[in-house]
């Protein structure tokens, strides 16, 4: 909501990764009654700005909060992405979030031009779970990270309500995304959802590792068939010049991070890290939420990824 916020937010980050935090952020995005910024954070030693960081401009005035995107480096292996980030209208109901909803493929489209040959990640807080009939447009060329669970705090402890943060990437993404899921901030900071709503935010936040990248200490857990609605623990971090009540926090998923992607006329499925993840033709791929998975449909692992 303003400078200041950010400026808190920037510091709690730095005290507590003993690092310095780039950043980037919007003016303020909105109505004349209300308004937002958007802002992207990035740790210097991992992460490098790359250029482009720009203001979405909605020509058709559709978006009341119009997207903020970026260009981003990793510094481990030069892998160059771009990120949009939106806060869709919330309004009185369904109705008023759909319009917004149905302009990201045309925005989705204008990242390619922004940012091209450049693979793109959309993120944000969607105020629609990503199975609503209005992302038809979208889902032409992107797709959904999370699928499952829920990432909104309902009113009783341990309950999430609505799917509606997420995180799209093209249907045919050649990142290597290694993990995604759906982190339960009130777990880790063992308060109830009330304290959690009233203090932080009734929304859990999402999000991906890509490469080599991983959550420190981290021991995966496979998941078994999720329900709707529920979020579901993948594993635990244990965290390095962190507060005490920082550390251990539990991870929750809306998806299994083995993601696999299987070759439905070969019968064979591969790994992030298997040299043909790649390199299976868009028309024959299916992804799996694991190894177990692609393996109970009757896929076998690829010999080149032993």
């Amino acid at each position: 909501m303003s400078e200041k916020g950010l400026d808190r937010m920037q510091a709690a980050i730095e005290r507590a990764s003993g690092e310095k935090w780039g950043r980037l952020e919007s003016h303020l995005i909105g109505s004349f009654r209300y308004k937002e910024m958007y802002a992207f954070l990035y740790r210097k030693s991992s992460v490098e700005y790359d250029e482009g960081a720009v203001v979405f401009m909605d020509r058709g005035d559709r978006f009341q909060r119009e997207p903020f995107s970026a260009k981003f480096r990793a510094r481990s292996d030069h892998t160059v992405f771009a990120i949009g980030t939106v806060h869709i209208l919330y309004g009185k109901g369904v109705d008023d979030r759909t319009p917004e909803i149905r302009a990201l493929a045309e925005y989705w489209h204008w990242l390619g031009d922004i940012y091209p040959g450049v693979e793109r990640i959309l993120a944000g807080d969607f105020n629609l779970p990503p199975d609503h009939p209005a992302w038809a447009p979208l889902k032409q060329y992107a797709k959904p990270l999370i699928t499952r669970g829920a990432s909104t705090l309902s009113g009783k402890d341990g309950r999430f309500a609505n799917l509606y943060d997420n995180l799209w990437i093209d249907r045919n993404s050649r990142l290597a995304i290694s993990s995604f899921g759906i982190f339960n901030y009130p777990h880790m900071l063992n308060w109830s959802h009330e304290k959690s709503r009233k203090h932080v935010s009734d929304h859990a936040p999402v999000y991906l590792t890509l490469g080599r990248g991983h959550l420190n200490s981290g021991v995966v857990q496979a998941l078994s068939r999720p329900t709707i609605g529920a979020v579901f623990p993948i594993g635990q971090v244990t965290a390095r010049a962190q507060p005490a009540s920082l550390k251990k926090p539990i991870l929750y998923a809306a998806a299994s991070s083995g993601i696999v992607r299987g070759n439905r006329n070969s019968k064979i499925y591969h790994r992030t890290d298997c040299p043909s993840f790649n390199k299976i033709m868009p028309e024959n791929q299916v992804e799996f939420e694991s190894a177990s998975a692609a393996q109970t449909a009757g896929y076998r692992l690829a010999g080149n990824c032993r």
